[in-house]
């Protein structure tokens, strides 16, 4: 974890066990998550929530919950907003999206998740850029778009589209696994993996033989990214099958 993001983390977290009350960071990448859940599983004394205003939302704010507060009673809505954008004569993309939003001066931990859908976009941000947003953004890539607010609880998941991959492994590690879903030899995935090019849980893992299990997220540099969607039965010689979801 880079030193600027634990040294915030470890502040937000004191200042929520001394004044007893939510904090946060901003948008996280998938990466940070997963180093953050790794620290605060080291701290018997934080209560970490993730949420991103959806549980689709790949980017996700960090908040510190006090004692008093349950997290299955936490409000993601009182901190995180959405906003439906719909483009007119065009259909903008995801980056034309992005390029719009920071060219307002909105930095990107400001805003989480874009999901663009034909001709309207889901966006997700902290309120202090909510207004900014709405009255700004009115131009994206070459279409006048106009934005309005959204309910969280009325944001309709995108549909990701994937492809199921099934087959068997000897063991459980990471050369294997990733391996069976791109389609390359275990020899040829373990030398990818020496190389920085492999991802575990959008964290680069440099060990061929790191253990794998149901839900790990798995990404092969130039090749793909997928999750392990099962694990279970064994075949007649002996090997775990291993059913994948790679992302299109």
């Amino acid at each position: 974890m880079e030193k600027d993001l634990e040294k915030r983390i470890e502040e937000l977290a004191d200042r929520c066990e001394r004044q007893s009350a939510v904090t946060a960071t901003g948008f996280l990448t998938m990466a940070e998550q997963t180093e953050l859940t790794a620290w605060a599983k080291r701290r018997a004394d934080v209560r970490l929530h993730l949420d991103g205003g959806s549980a689709a939302c790949e980017r996700k704010c960090a908040f510190f919950l006090p004692f008093w507060l349950e997290e299955a009673d936490f409000d993601p809505a009182e901190y995180i907003r959405a906003l439906k954008v719909t483009a007119y004569f065009g259909q903008p993309g995801h980056r034309d999206y992005m390029g719009a939003a920071l060219g307002l001066g909105v930095r990107r931990e400001w805003i989480g998740d874009f999901w663009v859908q034909g001709d309207t976009a889901t966006i997700f941000c902290l309120p202090t850029v909510e207004r900014l947003l709405l009255d700004e953004l009115t131009q994206v890539g070459r279409c006048t778009v106009k934005a309005s607010p959204l309910s969280l609880a009325d944001v309709a998941p995108p549909e990701r589209k994937v492809k199921k991959m099934t087959f068997t492994v000897k063991s459980l590690r990471l050369d294997a696994v990733a391996g069976g879903m791109f389609g390359v030899s275990r020899t040829q995935a373990a030398e990818l993996i020496r190389a920085g090019a492999v991802t575990l849980n959008y964290v680069q893992c440099l060990h061929v033989d790191a253990p794998i299990s149901q839900g790990d997220v798995i990404s092969i540099r130039g090749r793909g990214k997928g999750a392990v969607a099962a694990i279970g039965g064994q075949s007649r010689k002996d090997r775990t099958f291993v059913e994948t979801e790679i992302y299109l």
